[in-house]
Formats: C-alpha cells, sequence, structure tokens
C-alpha cells in the first residue's frame, strides 16, 4: 500500500535503510548509489538521498521498463519491473569497483555487511569471484505467513553451488514447511536474502544473461530477472565462484503490514543494547 523503502521505523524515524547505509559506512564504504525508479526521484531525494549528502558519496540509477538491449521494445502488456538483476544492472555506468548490493527494505546487521566489506577488499586469487551472505533459515522466516527464500547448497570450501527458491515457507509449531513442495527444513539451512558481493564483472554478464532472458520470457508480462538465477547461470557456466559468507546477524523485514510492529521492537532492542545510537542522523 506504500513505499516500504521510507516507511520510519527507528525510534527517530529512522527507515530500513537508514540502518544499511550507517552499517556500511562504519564497514569503511565511502558511496552508495540507490537504484530506483525514475518518477520516484524527486521523493527519494528529498526523503532519503539528503540525509546521506555531505557524509559520503551519493549517486543514483534508474530501473526503467525501456532499459533493454539495442533492437528490443517494452512488450504490450508489460508493466511489472523486470527484476533484481536487471535494477543492478542498471547501475551499470555509475559503479566501477567492487560493490555490495543489497535490497533497501531488509535488514541485514552489522555483522553482515562487516563479513562482505572484509572479502570485498581482499584480493581474489581468481576474478570474477563474488559473495553471498548465508542468513539461517529459522531467523527469516515471518510469523504472519510464509516467505519465499533461495535455499542454498553448499561445498564443503565455502562455495555456492546452486540456489533453491522455496515460495511458501512457514512455520507450524516446531515444524518448518514449505507448503508448496512439501519440504520438510531444519530450520539451520543458509538461505539468500539478497546480500550480494560482485566486481563490476557482473555488469556485462548481466547484459548478456538479460539477452538471453528476454529471448525466452519477454512475453511473459510477470516474469522477472532475478539475482539468484543469474548468477548460477553464471557459476554452471563457468564464469564465476560465489563464496557463501555464513552469518549470523538478525535479519529482518516487512513481508506483511503485521511485521512492522515487530521489526520496532527488535531495532528498539538494539538501541537499547548501544549497537545503533538512538538518532543516527
Amino acid at each position: 500500500g506504500g513505499l516500504k523503502q521510507l516507511d520510519p521505523v527507528g525510534p527517530s524515524g529512522e527507515t530500513i535503510l537508514d540502518y544499511s547505509v550507517f552499517d556500511a559506512v562504519r564497514c569503511g564504504f565511502g558511496r552508495v548509489v540507490f537504484v530506483i525508479r525514475r518518477d520516484f526521484e524527486g521523493e527519494f531525494r528529498e526523503r532519503v538521498g539528503r540525509r546521506f549528502e555531505g557524509r559520503l558519496d551519493v549517486d543514483y540509477a534508474f530501473q526503467s521498463l525501456n532499459d533493454l538491449p539495442d533492437g528490443w521494445l517494452v512488450p504490450e502488456g508489460r508493466e511489472k519491473p523486470w527484476g533484481t538483476g536487471h535494477a543492478v544492472l542498471a547501475a551499470r555506468d555509475v559503479v566501477d569497483e567492487p560493490f555490495l548490493a543489497i535490497n533497501a527494505d531488509d535488514f541485514y546487521g552489522h555483522p553482515a555487511i562487516a563479513a562482505m566489506g572484509h572479502f570485498l577488499k581482499t584480493p581474489p586469487p581468481e576474478d570474477p569471484r563474488f559473495c553471498l551472505a548465508g542468513y539461517r533459515l529459522e531467523t527469516t522466516l515471518s510469523e504472519h505467513g510464509s516467505v519465499s527464500r533461495g535455499v542454498c547448497s553448499v561445498a564443503a570450501d565455502g562455495r555456492l553451488q546452486g540456489i533453491r527458491e522455496h515460495t511458501r515457507i512457514q512455520r507450524a509449531g516446531s515444524v518448518i514447511k514449505d507448503e508448496a513442495s512439501e519440504t520438510l527444513f531444519s530450520g539451520s539451512e543458509r538461505v539468500s536474502m539478497n546480500c550480494w558481493g560482485f566486481t563490476p564483472d557482473i555488469f556485462e554478464m548481466l547484459a548478456v544473461g538479460f539477452r538471453a532472458f528476454l529471448e525466452t520470457s519477454a512475453g511473459s508480462p510477470k516474469s522477472e530477472y532475478y539475482i539468484p538465477s543469474a548468477v548460477e547461470a553464471f557459476m554452471h557456466a563457468g564464469q564465476a565462484d560465489v563464496e557463501l559468507l555464513p552469518v549470523e546477524s538478525p535479519w529482518f523485514g516487512v513481508t506483511y503490514r503485521e511485521d512492522r510492529p515487530s521489526v520496532v521492537q527488535a531495532l528498539g532492542r538494539l538501541v537499547e543494547q548501544g549497537v545503533y545510537p538512538a538518532a543516527l542522523r
């Protein structure tokens, strides 16, 4: 019913995004690029961007339906954005260094962002080499309904092997189950919450992958080019290695409107524990 990215949840009116940027800055990140819709630019700059200007470099990239490869037009009836993979691709002209890619309306926690920052600052033994924060499934559920989660399979050396999307995961008593596939989980499985570390190599890969996606799926008005499926294709093609970084950070987000009070309470506890100041600004 509104823009979750602008919903105040902190004790001084902070958004979840405020906490992500705050954590990133204290972990050594010096620049933030907001990927937004063009029609949302004025409101976003005024209500969000201005808060960070002067403290770190701020830039914007715009995801639009007509940002398509040469020779392609927006299919008739298409209204839905092209997905998270396309959103990252939208930043190709303003990002030229290793970067962290996150959702604006998910709280990832300082330990996760610190681990990602450390990985991105370490010279990779091979290139390209990406990373993904892996959260415990049991810490990412909602009390108010089922959730979709990308459950990760990981090799003994910590490298990501694959991500399988489960669309209706829910806790029922002591049982965690995907109601769609009848799959049972222990809760300790690692899942992707779209907290990725990339090098700029990802942009060329996404451009090629997005064209392939359009060739097979452009005619479906609700199809989306997702980061997990794109990266998984790159891994299987031998184009990239991805290290899964197991994190114990608290994750939370507003999947359902009823989740908001628990997010407010969780942030309040972190402020009381001294993890964050009472006012970030």
